[in-house]
């Protein structure tokens, strides 16, 4: 047999093993850790299932109340272990579990090795004296389908955790961020989220050079959240991009948020945020006296200001006639041509300093083919929060095609629909 067929056969039963052996197991309030875990005579907590899990097994959760648990086995690429509210349940934790280190409600770390390959899904965590969950030093951790509320301080929160995956959760009303990406990880995805209510930012991603590591997140993708009535504590953007570069944020719907709508900025980041795509997401301050800016692009407080960046298919309104669509420290925190087909109002500033006009704008070779336009023009029912297209909107076939970092839009709807992409997040149909 040659030895490139022989390695193939070793790798094909190595993946039948690993698949042949994982399990279902079955937590409940009223089962005993001395049980085996099946579905007649279940564990009762969440601990006792993380310390036994192996890659590829499974640990379904029936409806209740529980303590918490720390995650401490890695799983393997193609055998995750997964923690998972049962078909049906409604899954809640409210304390750390019994051998937790950070007071944090669920745990995922180890500090011997990298923990890898787990799927958190579908319970809710709340009121945890620190991070409702809590992922540290891991890779390829998925943390969806959660409700996260009511903690002290952020909802989800990762640190030094590369291909993070978190989607379709939601977390509000927590004492700092909803979703808090942070210290040098990079490849994170950050999917259908709904993200309001939160002390500070809905989303914040954090390079923190002073942690240790690159000082810089990249290769993130931010897409397809929902986000709104964040940052009343004085601070804290929709989306907060701290040392954040060569990422696409697309999709987004942000509305009612107290700070800013996307900030791409360095404050213990390496160097700014740079190169990143802001395409077709929906930002709106309706309110004269609230909000910020729309996109802000600030100059750095360390050496590196960001440089690069693309914003384009946004709508981006303010109400409020002290801000501005897009603000920015100088013109070469966007690329060269690098704002365009977006619905906007009529200020800009570009030193950081003056505000001017659309007009004066687009003589600086920006935005080119932008437009004015209030919520009454482009939405449904901007009253009742509907920023869908209504008929005859300007927004509708007015865009440019940014395949293939756009396909699609918030519902999933294929872009064109018309002769033309439409700008913001959802295409009209």
């Amino acid at each position: 047999m040659k030895l490139r067929t022989l390695l193939l056969l070793l790798i094909a039963v190595c993946c039948i093993g690993v698949n042949a052996f994982a399990t279902t197991y079955y937590v409940a309030t009223n089962g005993s850790d001395s049980n085996p875990g099946t579905s007649a005579q279940p564990w009762a907590t969440l601990q006792h299932a993380a310390d036994t899990m192996q890659p590829g097994d499974t640990t379904l959760i029936r409806t209740g109340t529980y303590l918490g648990f720390r995650a401490e086995t890695p799983g393997q690429s193609g055998a995750p272990i997964t923690m998972a509210a049962d078909a049906g349940a409604t899954v809640a934790v409210n304390a750390a579990g019994p051998i937790n280190r950070h007071t944090s409600n669920i745990e995922v770390e180890n500090y011997d090795l990298t923990v890898q390959y787990w799927v958190i899904d579908g319970i809710e965590s709340y009121n945890s004296l620190k991070y409702g969950v809590d992922v540290r030093t891991a890779s390829h951790i998925t943390v969806q389908n959660c409700w996260t509320h009511n903690n002290a301080s952020t909802g989800i929160f990762s640190a030094f955790s590369d291909y993070e995956t978190i989607q379709y959760n939601e977390t509000n009303n927590n004492g700092e961020h909803g979703i808090y990406h942070s210290n040098s990880a990079d490849y994170p995805t950050i999917r259908g989220n709904n993200s309001h209510n939160n002390y500070a930012c809905g989303i914040h991603m954090n390079g923190d050079k002073s942690m240790g590591g690159d000082g810089q997140i990249s290769y993130a993708l931010v897409e397809q959240n929902v986000i709104w009535d964040n940052g009343a504590g004085g601070g804290g953007s929709g989306i907060n991009c701290d040392g954040v570069s060569d990422s696409v944020f697309r999709n987004n719907l942000l509305y009612l948020n107290h700070a800013s709508g996307i900030s791409l900025y360095s404050i213990d980041g390496t160097f700014g945020s740079s190169r990143d795509k802001v395409y077709n997401n929906t930002i709106v301050f309706p309110v004269s006296t609230e909000g910020r800016h729309c996109i802000n692009i600030p100059k750095s407080s360390g050496k590196y200001s960001p440089v690069g960046n693309l914003v384009k298919n946004n709508v981006l309104y303010t109400a409020n006639t002290s801000k501005c669509s897009i603000w920015m420290y100088g013109t070469a925190a966007l690329a060269s041509g690098g704002s365009d087909y977006n619905a906007c109002v009529d200020r800009f500033c570009k030193d950081g300093k003056r505000t001017i006009t659309l007009a004066t704008w687009q003589g600086a070779g920006f935005d080119t083919h932008s437009f004015l336009a209030t919520p009454a023009q482009l939405f449904v029912d901007p009253a009742n929060n509907n920023f869908h297209l209504k008929s005859g909107s300007l927004a509708a076939n007015t865009g440019t095609n940014l395949s293939p970092d756009v396909t699609n839009d918030f519902d999933g709807e294929s872009r064109p629909q018309g002769s033309a992409y439409d700008i913001g997040c959802f295409e009209d149909w």
